[in-house]
């Protein structure tokens, strides 16, 4: 087995959708990025690659390629998915959390999870998505950008 750790951030700014796991959330800020800038996306998939020691998501999908100009990053985390499982790994559970002081995600949340499990291929059950604020403190707090954390667990498939 293996651990994996993945961290992103973006900033927050008028005139882009606000994507989180695949969702569209309405709200009048979305993330700046050269892909769709679904900052929970990016932190799974980078704890993916990492705990298969595979580099991480501007090794695969740098932002100095136009193919990823606004890339839907779930698309991105099936390419991910099946690279691992071309090393020989399964995903076994992720564990994110979102830092952001507005909008609300609490109503997203099963979206959200539904959207990665699907990507990945695997069961609800093994995905976990949380959202907190950090009480008006650092860029999050103050409404300047959006970060997430995500850890995960890879398995060995025997290949």
């Amino acid at each position: 087995m293996r651990i994996g750790h993945g961290y992103d951030v973006h900033r927050l700014t008028e005139g882009r959708r606000l994507i989180l796991g695949g969702v569209e959330i309405p709200w009048e800020k979305g993330l700046l990025g050269h892909s769709d800038a679904d900052v929970l996306t990016h932190a799974v998939m980078d704890a993916l690659l990492g705990a298969a020691a595979l580099g991480d998501i501007g090794t695969h999908f740098p932002d100095s390629d136009p193919a990823y100009a606004g890339a839907d990053s779930l698309r991105l985390l099936k390419q991910v998915t099946r690279l691992l499982r071309s090393h020989g790994w399964q995903v076994g559970n992720v564990d994110a959390t979102i830092l952001a002081q507005r909008p609300k995600l609490a109503p997203h949340i099963p979206a959200m999870r539904e959207h990665l499990a699907r990507c990945m291929g695997v069961e609800i059950e093994q995905v976990s998505v949380k959202a907190t604020t950090e009480e008006g403190l650092g860029f999050t707090g103050t409404g300047e950008g959006m970060a997430a954390h995500a850890v995960c667990l890879l398995e060995k498939t025997g290949s």
